[in-house]
Order: structure tokens, then sequence, then C-alpha cells
């Protein structure tokens, strides 16, 4: 699975968002009654009142901002695999969103030759940053600028698809394929349902950057066992 691809011309990513006001009252009167058209589908499907459904929000880009965007690559060292990983982060969402353009532009600006990977990263992290990018007047990276192209076109791949082999009708996540397959996770003291709490009630974006970069890891070490290679080795894991 996917052997033809080299591994250096990857780069792993997940991202992290939150709603962009903590509480529903926060919301002004417009905004409010947009939420209350969004959200009506799940919100009379689950019997959900209206402002607890804004929990939801940060699924939205409409209605969310990112807080982090996690990212790991592999390079070869002296004859030896290593993983380096960076995160992008904090309160500006618009200096993190530049960052991370100004690094695609810099280092995987080839839609021939570069990928992006992620975890469902078709449906959710890569719609969702070229749209906050818009949002926040930034221009879109050669990879992430699709407009008018075929699906074989767009070189990202995503773990989740792969997974499916052509079975679109259920969701798989990363954590429960991380166990399938025996790959070593750490015990978070958080999950992806308790970011928005994390970072509205305590404002803790480094203990999300945490649980975020930890994410990315996962994700290259399930493309490793996809092809059947040997699991990136803790010592071989660069933080920079």
């Amino acid at each position: 699975m996917i052997h033809h691809i080299d591994l250096e011309n990857v780069l792993f990513l997940d991202i992290e968002t939150v709603p962009a006001v903590a509480d529903f009252n926060e919301l002004d009167e417009d905004w409010q009654k947009l939420w209350e058209e969004k959200s009506r589908f799940f919100r009379e499907r689950e019997a959900l009142e209206l402002e607890a459904s804004y929990e939801r929000a940060g699924i939205y880009a409409e209605f969310g901002k990112i807080v982090c965007i996690s990212v790991g690559f592999l390079r070869q060292v002296q004859g030896e695999r290593k993983y380096r990983t960076t995160s992008f982060y904090g309160h500006d969402e618009k200096k993190l969103l530049q960052d991370f353009a100004n690094l695609l532009s810099n280092h995987f600006n080839n839609p021939r030759q570069h990928h992006l990977c992620g975890h469902n990263v078709k449906e959710f992290d890569l719609p969702y940053i070229s749209r906050r990018m818009i949002v926040n007047g930034i221009r879109l990276p050669e990879l992430l600028n699709n407009a008018g192209k075929k699906p074989w076109e767009v070189s990202h791949i995503d773990t989740l698809e792969l997974w499916k082999f052509g079975d679109f009708k259920n969701y798989t996540s990363l954590k429960l394929l991380a166990k399938l397959f025996d790959i070593p996770t750490p015990k978070d003291d958080i999950d992806g349902s308790q970011v928005g709490a994390v970072y509205h009630e305590e404002g803790d974006v480094d203990r999300i950057e945490v649980y975020c970069r930890k994410d990315v890891l996962a994700t290259a070490q399930l493309v490793m066992r996809y092809r059947g290679e040997p699991l990136i080795e803790e010592e071989a894991v660069i933080n920079v």
C-alpha cells in the first residue's frame, strides 16, 4: 500500500479546532441566528438545545478557528531514519496559519512530488485549513489550491480513506486503528471532545499542542504499518 511514495516527500499533519467564542451567548444576534440554521439538522435529530449544541461549533470553519497545526516529516540523517516534528499553535490563528503556509511554500510546494497526509484529512483538516486561510486573507499554498483539479490530480494521502478500501459507509478512528495495529500511544489526559473546554476554560494551548503532536506521530506510524515497515523508534523522534 502506497509503496510507490517516497516518505521524505510526505508531510504528516493534524489540526485542533475550537469554537470561535466560548459560549453561544457571546455571539451577536446575527451569528446566533446563523448557528441556529447551521445546527438545525443535528439538533433535531439528537434533540439538543440550541445553546448546548454550540459546543460543536469548532468543527465548522464558519464558526470555529484553528488553535494548533502539528506536522511531522521523515528524513535520513547519517544513514538513519529520523522523524522531525513541530507545531504551529496559539491564540493568534492568522499567525499560525501564515507560519504553516510559509512551511508549505518553502519546503512542500510541488504537487507532483509532495504529499500532505493525515487521518480524515481530505474531509476535515485540509478543507478547514483552506477555509480559515481564506477567511484570514492568506493566499493558499500550491498543495492546498485544489480548485479545478480532478480527484486523481490531488496529492493528499488520507489514512482513513486508505483503510476504507472503497467502503464509504463507516468512519474508523485513528485511536481504533492504532490499537488494531499495535501502535504504542501514550495515555492522554484529554481527547478531541475536550479541546474546546481546555482552550476556552483553561487557555492551555500547550496541553492541546501535546495532544495534537501525538496524533501526527500516530498517523505516521499507521502509514508505516500500511507499508509493512518498522515503526518509527522513540529515539528517532526529534522535536523542533
